[in-house]
């Protein structure tokens, strides 16, 4: 298995490659080459396998074993996983009304990422010591991936995590998280703007050569391939908890609708992936105010609003789902030359018409809405009310379609859970809903906090890149880059 650029201009590079990048180096996304199918068979095969057993057998299609052996891939799986507090790493519950939900928030940081992020973790570190090199992380957050990608690597040795959230526009669970890790390899940094704006000196750092030759500069954004990758089992697991594929013959198989709470389009790609292998998946992305993607899907108009909206749901708080980038590229029929046109027309103008078949795929493949606060809290006070089973505000944005959407009779729907309420203390009291905080969360106000501060007029490549050289320059000398930070 091969990877290449969605803009055609990179080709045959291996997983651990692509692992340790960021954007391919012709700014496009790095994309399997070839995608594999999954017969009927095969999955009739594999519908009664665990949560982690589904992670190891999609890893195993996209990573070649002479690069992870199968017995250590599972092993660096079964490591990820170990920390999570329901025995499968996920929970399927079923409400009311035939209301499906997959919990995916029962990592350390109380957020669905936690799971590729561990995963994607353990593979950076299994390659680092087998080549005893070192890496510096760099990455953007929008509020819950910051969190989780420090958890994944804090005190790990051969790794800087460089972390940026926009200040003011997280949950203070969300910020804490970040800014409470004191280990000397965790560097957080809350920039006076939104998270596409963040995004914009990011990518003009990864496409600095040879300073990301010369620090290992990679991202655990859904950027990076292997957090697409691992959240592919999510769909799958849905699919077998959901449907009774072992029922049917031949090519027969039943299909789901899977909704997901979508900002940056990681989850939503990965789930475009799993229907190209042959699932019958009905994919819905559900957005809140910020509403690019709700324009794209129904009109073809993939344009940035004029600013990013504050929301109840911070997290998609996002006018960039720059993974669409990789759902583009599938439904072209992986024209690089076509991507790398619309997408440097985007980011040049921020405006974009998708091209009428493009926009024709697109609408094959998924349906979409927006929700507003008030249709948050709304589905949000509902699930309270009909099953006394409290959602973060992200999960309320999906089921707000499965309320306002009859679901045909027969049909199955899964609406994804993304994080824990307990991350969003101030969108539930806001709906006028109580929540018991767990000590994991009431913990961190007792916890020292450290963070630099990138003002709005301050130029942010160039401080980061600072940073990210005075990084290099302490490791080199095998110097702590905080010198009061005690080593482990």
């Amino acid at each position: 298995m091969l990877y290449c650029s969605t803009r055609g201009g990179v080709h045959d590079w291996n997983f651990r490659d692509v692992l340790f990048s960021g954007y391919a180096p012709d700014g496009g996304m790095f994309m399997p080459q070839f995608i594999p199918t999954l017969p009927p068979a095969t999955l009739r095969a594999w519908s009664s396998l665990s949560y982690q057993q589904l992670v190891c057998k999609v890893c195993s299609l996209f990573i070649p074993e002479q690069l992870i052996p199968k017995h250590d891939l599972e092993a660096l799986i079964s490591c990820a996983l170990s920390k999570f507090s329901v025995p499968d790493g996920v929970r399927m519950v079923r409400l009311k009304g035939s209301l499906c939900i997959l919990e995916l928030f029962h990592g350390e940081t109380l957020a669905f990422k936690d799971l590729a992020m561990m995963c994607t973790a353990r593979f950076l570190e299994y390659f680092l010591q087998k080549e005893q090199s070192r890496a510096t992380i760099l990455v953007g957050t929008s509020g819950d991936t910051g969190g989780s990608a420090i958890s994944s690597v804090c005190g790990l040795k051969g790794v800087d995590m460089v972390v940026v959230f926009p200040r003011g526009r997280i949950t203070k669970v969300q910020e804490r998280q970040m800014t409470t890790c004191l280990e000397d390899n965790v560097h957080v940094f809350a920039a006076d703007g939104s998270s596409d704006e963040i995004d914009v000196p990011l990518r003009k750092l990864f496409s600095d050569l040879d300073l990301v030759k010369r620090h290992g500069l990679m991202s655990l954004n859904s950027v990076n391939w292997s957090r697409i990758l691992v959240q592919m089992a999510h769909f799958l697991y849905a699919y077998f908890q959901l449907t009774d594929v072992q029922s049917t013959e031949g090519d027969s198989l039943p299909d789901l609708e899977v909704v997901v709470p979508t900002g940056g389009a990681g989850n939503i790609t990965a789930g475009c992936i799993v229907k190209q292998m042959g699932i019958p998946l009905r994919l819905v992305a559900m957005v809140n105010s910020n509403d690019i993607m709700h324009r794209t899907i129904k009109t073809g108009d993939f344009s940035m609003a004029e600013s990013v909206q504050q929301t109840l749901a911070p997290a998609i708080d996002i006018q960039d789902p720059y993974n669409m980038e990789r759902v583009f590229w599938l439904l072209s029929g992986k024209d690089g030359a076509l991507i790398k046109d619309m997408m440097e027309q985007f980011q040049k103008n921020h405006k974009l018409s998708l091209p009428e078949t493009l926009h024709k795929e697109l609408c094959s493949v998924m349906s979409s809405g927006s929700v507003s606060d008030d249709g948050i809290m709304e589905a949000m006070v509902k699930c309270w009310q009909e099953n006394q089973y409290l959602v973060c505000p992200h999960t309320a944005v999906a089921l707000w379609h499965h309320y306002h959407c009859t679901i045909h009779s027969g049909k199955k729907r899964c609406c994804i859970a993304t994080a824990s309420p307990a991350k969003f203390q101030e969108a539930v009291e806001t709906a006028g809903l109580t929540l018991d905080l767990p000590e994991v969360v009431r913990a961190l106000e007792m916890k020292e906090t450290r963070c630099k501060q990138l003002e709005h007029e301050e130029n942010w490549e160039a401080a980061l890149r600072e940073h990210i050289e005075a990084i290099g320059n302490a490791r080199q000398r095998g110097e702590l880059f905080y010198p009061s930070t005690k080593a482990n």
